[in-house]
Order: C-alpha cells, then structure tokens, then sequence
C-alpha cells in the first residue's frame, strides 16, 4: 500500500521522468527514481509490498537472464504483467522507476547491482534471488569480489525463506548461498576461473577436476546441481527433460536461460512454458542486435570485464566479416583499462590476416596497442561509426564496452532514424 506521501513522491518522479524524455537528456529510468527515493526514502519497500519478486543479480549476464526470467514469469497467467528495469538501471533508483512503471504487475523480475542486493532484499523480500557468477570488474567502484561474496552472503542469511537459484559452477556464487536453507543448484557454467584460485571461505586451493571443484582440506565443494543444460535440452529434478533451442548465440546464455527457468519454475511456471519463453528472447537493450548501417550488417556484442570479454569473444563469428572492438574508460566502464591484457585477443590473429580488425572508442589507442602485443594485425579508428564505415561492405561484428556500447547504439539508431525520414 503507497502512502499519501508515496503517492506525492511518485507524482513527482513521473513528472522528472517526462521531462527528462521531452528534453532529450535520457529516457528517465534514473531521474524519476532519484526524485521519489528523495522525497520518500521508504517508496522502494512500498513499491514492494504485495508482488511476488524475483532478483537476479551477478557479474555478467543479469540483464539477459532477467529478461528471459521476465518472459518466463509471464507465462503464469493470461497477459500476465510482470515489472521488470528492462533498460537495466539496477540500483535503488532504476528499480523504483521499473516498479512505478507497473503497480498493478503483481510479479517482478528485477535486475539488481551486486553490492545492493542486500538492502534492496531487505526492501523488497524476494521470493527468489538467482546468483549467477562474480569476478572482477570496476576495482575502483565495487572492490574485491571475496568482499563481495561476504556481503552477499550475509545478506542472504536474513532471508532464509527465500529461493536461492544459485550457479553451482561458480566458486564465489556457492559459496555466497552454501549456507542457505532453500538453495536450487544450477550448473550453468563457468569458463572464468582466473577469480576463483583460492577457496573464499578458508583461503585453501580449489581443485578442479573437469567441471567438478573442491577446496583442500575443506569440505566445500562442488554441490550436485539439480538444473543443467547440454547442446540440445534442458534438464532439471525428477527427471525433467526439454529441447531448448534458444534464439540468442552462446554457450553462456544457455547457462543464463537454465537459471531463468529455474527460479520460474520455483515461482510456479510450468517448465516446458517458461522455456519456450526463454528461448523467444532476441535481444535485450540492443546487445545481440543486427542493424543496417549504409553497405554494412552491423551485430552488435557488449563486453564490459575479462569474463564478459571471454564469452563474447567466443560469439564472434570470425568468418562473417570485419571486427570492430570499441573501448571507453568512463566510469561506468571502469577508468583502469588495465583488465586489457587479461582479454585473449588473441583469438583476432589468424582473422586479422585476411580480414579487417579496427580498435575504436576513447581509448582506442590504449586497445590498439594491446591488440599490437597480440600480433592481431589492425587499423585504429576513434569513432565507432566511422571504424564501421572503414571495413570493407558486408558483415561487420562489433564488441564494445558498456558506454562505448551506448554510445553506438545511439548513434546507429539516429542513423537510421534519419534514413527512415528521408524514405
């Protein structure tokens, strides 16, 4: 039930967010949500209150996770609503605004920053929280992912009512849920293991025997996961068994889609909806997204820390064309681009020899010379749309960072804004 007070607040972050949407500064996620959270510290609770919510949080993958997880929730009803921050705005001011948006959607599918799930559990008491993986990313904004996993694990232990869906592959992840009471283990993968040498909980080696791990001369390990996924099914307790065919590429959103269903399912989705949901998603916030640029198909992939970039390198497909690879080093990025040389590019050297790599984006040079130590042969472009434009007619792949990313989409989308006025 919002208050008087609530009601006000929320009447003025409307207005905030329409503003900001009329003036051309920016769709309002997080200026509507700053201006009630100022007036009412309480809105979030009370924003709160009554829904059935679900929390998904991690290093990378929340975004895509919590979309499938969103589509997933939708199946438990006809037009079933579901609040949810699709345009990713995951800290306390992005998620009021996601719940403003739909105060009669009686469930949530809520992406949420790592260092504020605990309070915003607190805030909104979760029925399910879905871990999906930690490693290093943004030193200066979040620090150590081991004081990450604390938090994380002491928040969790305030609410040992609620499901934890948690990565099983993971060594950070299960140790942040190891000690809760309603845990639903999930292997859904884990290829970056340069964060997790060392056992969280008592500093001992983890072993690592296939896609089993163990800590020495402890008894964490590994727990039996009751979800996991192959090439062509999902599978889960009681002998479940489903063919998921999924419209996004990778490995890694298999593993993300497997945790989705998971905690649908937990919230009550039949299973074998929840996943053709899951599968349907195409794009989320323009990631994976292919777009006409003059001569060029453009598809587009976001890498924002080392894991991100391994799994999104391991999408490109080398064969199709031209590499565009976009860095920034704003502060949503990270300002220490120094996680560069613990990217395996690596992989461009054989591609670079017969087809186009161009390093763009603010810190272009810095990329550049990482791409020179690789032996990636390469040109250095600074704008993003023109380093498109640079590469031969036909596909083009590009990677970039988080505000490298945005910045492209906007300039791709007003590109093609203009095209279609001009039709």
């Amino acid at each position: 039930m919002v208050t008087a007070r609530g009601r006000i607040a929320l009447a003025a972050g409307s207005a905030a967010r329409w503003s900001s949407r009329v003036t051309g500064r920016g769709a309002g996620a997080m200026i509507g949500g700053l201006v009630a959270m100022t007036l009412d510290k309480s809105i979030l609770r009370q924003l709160g209150e009554g829904r059935r919510t679900a929390i998904v949080t991690g290093t990378n993958g929340k975004s895509t996770t919590t979309r499938m997880l969103a589509a997933a929730l939708s199946t438990l009803g006809p037009q079933q609503a579901v609040a949810t921050n699709a345009e990713g705005a995951n800290m306390d001011a992005g998620l009021v605004s996601a719940l403003a948006a739909a105060r009669d959607a009686e469930l949530a599918a809520l992406e949420v920053d790592e260092m504020h799930v605990p309070h915003v559990s607190d805030a909104v008491n979760p029925k399910v929280i879905v871990l999906l993986n930690l490693s290093r990313d943004q030193l200066d904004r979040v620090g150590e992912i081991n004081h990450i996993e604390r938090t994380l694990r002491a928040g969790l232990a305030r609410h040992p009512d609620t499901v934890v869906v948690a990565n099983c592959d993971d060594v950070l992840m299960t140790s942040a849920a190891y000690d809760s009471p309603n845990v639903v283990w999930v292997a859904a993968g884990g290829s970056w293991a340069m964060d997790s040498v060392s056992c969280p909980r008592s500093g001992e080696i983890i072993v690592r025997d296939g896609t089993h791990w163990h800590s020495t001369g402890t008894d964490f390990k590994r727990p039996t996961p009751q979800w996991w996924y192959d090439d062509t099914n999902i599978c889960g307790p009681d002998g479940l068994s489903l063919p998921m065919q999924l419209t996004l590429p990778g490995k890694v959103n298999r593993g993300n889609a497997t945790q989705a269903v998971a905690a649908a399912v937990a919230m009550g989705a039949d299973p074998a909806a929840a996943v053709a949901a899951a599968a349907g998603v195409d794009e989320v916030a323009g990631r994976y997204s292919t777009v006409r640029l003059g001569e060029h198909t453009v598809r587009m992939l976001l890498a924002k820390n080392p894991a991100g970039w391994q799994e999104a390198l391991s999408m490109v497909d080398t064969d199709a064309g031209s590499v565009v690879i976009a860095v920034n080093g704003q502060v949503p990025d990270g300002e220490d681009l120094s996680w560069l040389w613990d990217v395996d590019f690596e992989h461009f050297v054989e591609h670079s020899k017969s087809r186009p790599v161009v390093a763009s984006g603010e810190r272009g040079t810095d990329l550049a010379v990482r791409l020179g130590y690789a032996g990636v042969a390469h040109t250095l472009v600074h704008s993003a749309i023109d380093a498109i434009k640079s590469c031969p007619p036909g596909r083009v792949e590009v990677v970039a960072n988080y505000t490298a990313f945005l910045q492209l989409n906007r300039a791709l989308s007003r590109v093609s804004n203009r095209t279609m006025s001009r039709a």
